[in-house]
């Protein structure tokens, strides 16, 4: 028998939609700049599986949607900046390249493949100053997002982003405030509010010397008053 034709767009419409569901039904991750960095920031009650990890000296990786699949992305993006360095040098590490990278390899799959992955990514590097931070949000079809500030994905992004737009912003608060605030977000787009103990939280800290990544306990989240 012939197969079925389908239109190339509506192939493609198709797709979208199916990761677009997948990517909703997980919960938000935020980065939002602050006075001594960028925090990160994830409702994750599930503490044994990690959403914010360390890629690279200044660079740090955050994935939405479904964990097997952001996961393995999570490792071929370490091995990815690992060998670069090892290379050329430290240096020529960017999140930038990085963020390319992932959007050429979810590209591909989007356009090749019959399944789409059904992730949303955070590329996040702390700058030394007077260089900027760099946030690039990597879309499940390859299209790559620079934000500045606050950047946002998975479930309820949307209503987090539009939290963050009516609210006044303060890129100098202090770490405490961030979390706060971040957890008012949230707070807003979720209907409910989130627990402490529900939180995974990671800074980069800028004035670090070599890796500026950091991870910060339910304890001394509890310590914060946050």
């Amino acid at each position: 028998m012939m197969p079925y034709y389908v239109a190339p767009e509506q192939m493609m419409q198709d797709k979208a939609e199916y990761a677009k569901k997948g990517i909703a039904k997980g919960r938000s991750s935020i980065a939002m700049e602050y006075a001594d960095g960028v925090l990160l920031i994830a409702d994750n009650p599930n503490t044994s599986l990690y959403k914010i990890s360390e890629v690279y000296d200044r660079i740090a990786f955050c994935g939405a949607g479904k964990y097997s699949e952001f996961e393995s992305l999570r490792k071929a993006g370490i091995r990815h900046a690992d060998l670069k360095g090892y290379m050329y040098s430290r240096e020529d590490v960017s999140g930038r390249s990085l963020a390319r990278a992932y959007s050429e390899n979810l590209g591909g799959v989007f356009s090749q493949d019959i399944k789409p992955l059904e992730v949303e990514l955070l590329v996040v590097e702390v700058g030394r100053v007077p260089t900027p931070n760099e946030m690039y949000r990597i879309t499940f079809d390859g299209s790559i997002v620079a934000d500045r500030g606050v950047a946002a994905i998975g479930g309820r992004a949307d209503a987090i982003v539009r939290f963050f737009e009516e609210k006044e912003r303060n890129t100098q608060a202090s770490l405490a405030e961030a979390i706060a605030l971040c957890r008012e977000a949230f707070a807003s787009a979720n209907a409910q509010d989130v627990a402490v103990e529900a939180l995974e939280v990671a800074v980069l800290e800028r004035e670090r010397s070599g890796r500026t990544f950091r991870r910060i306990s339910n304890g001394a989240l509890t310590g914060m008053d946050v």
